[in-house]
């Protein structure tokens, strides 16, 4: 079962927990209809009465505790940690903190949510160039609403603990390699937007990295496309300075070959246009040793 449809089971069990807890508000408000107590002193017949005033107060804060036992149930550490943050924008809507409509684009988006809130807290702040950086991101692929109700999710994720090695064993279990790579990519995308990569935010997209089952010689192409040193273009494919051209250029067209954006085409064309930009640090670094090595 995907994590999409996990949140649609999350969903409709928030839904109908609402329906039930609010059943008996047409019942209150016939009862105190006919009592002459309802009425306050010298008011208009007409005015609305505020049914605060008679009956109990219902209690608030209920949905996110359904929500991530659902989420549990039927998703493990992601779908309750997903299904704790619906519910509480369910709450928050039923206060009018949130319009909140339950629609997401499948369980690309839901990993991003999760991993984003585990790199975002890694070095004990989050800081707003992470917060757009993230904002940005989910409106250039998702378009404008959807990274409204996603930002409103990663929200309530942010103040949850995240266990990170099991929520990224299960990713790992269910994603394809080549989305795990755009994954890693995407996380360096975060711990670089306060042009400062903090020990623990890197430390941390290693964790989950390892934890989705990448390679450690993946990885550090990876945070070399990022993280620039001496010697980045080789780390980038793989490969030591020490290689030979024929060397150089086979590594070029087995990473090109794994990191093709045709890789991760089925997420749609928005994803596919981020990994495309990763496949272009690819070509550079090839470029770069090119350059170093003077051959074409």
């Amino acid at each position: 079962m995907g994590i999409g449809e996990i949140i649609v089971i999350v969903i409709v069990g928030i839904v109908l927990y609402a329906v039930f807890s609010m059943r008996k508000k047409p019942q209150d408000a016939d009862s105190n209809a006919g009592n002459p107590s309802s009425s306050n002193a010298g008011s208009s017949r007409n005015e609305p009465q505020n049914p605060m005033d008679r009956r109990p107060q219902r209690k608030a804060g209920y949905a996110k505790w359904v929500g991530g036992g659902l989420g549990w149930v039927f998703g493990g550490p992601i779908g309750a940690i997903l299904g704790v943050a619906l519910g509480t924008v369910f709450d928050g809507m039923n206060s009018g903190g949130h319009a909140y409509q339950g629609t997401q684009r499948g369980d690309f988006a839901m990993s991003l949510l999760v991993l984003s809130a585990a790199v975002m807290k890694a070095d004990k702040k989050i800081v707003k160039s992470e917060l757009e950086f993230v904002r940005n991101f989910f409106i250039n692929q998702f378009g404008l609403d959807e990274a409204n109700r996603l930002i409103a999710m990663l929200q309530e994720i942010l103040k949850q603990e995240i266990n990170v090695q099991e929520v990224s064993v299960q990713v790992g279990q269910y994603t394809d390699y080549p989305v795990k790579l755009q994954l890693i990519s995407y996380l360096f995308g975060i711990a670089a937007s306060d042009n400062n990569y903090h020990p623990d935010e890197v430390e941390m997209i290693s964790m989950i990295a390892g934890f989705m089952g990448v390679s450690s010689a993946d990885f550090n192409s990876i945070r070399a496309m990022f993280v620039k040193s001496t010697g980045w273009a080789y780390d980038v494919l793989e490969i030591t300075s020490g290689a030979t051209d024929d060397e150089v250029k086979k590594a070029y067209r087995e990473m090109a070959k794994k990191h093709h954006p045709d890789k991760v085409a089925h997420l749609g064309d928005d994803i596919r246009k981020s990994a495309t930009e990763k496949f272009q640090k690819i070509s550079a670094a090839y470029d770069e040793i090119k350059k170093q090595r003077g051959f074409n």
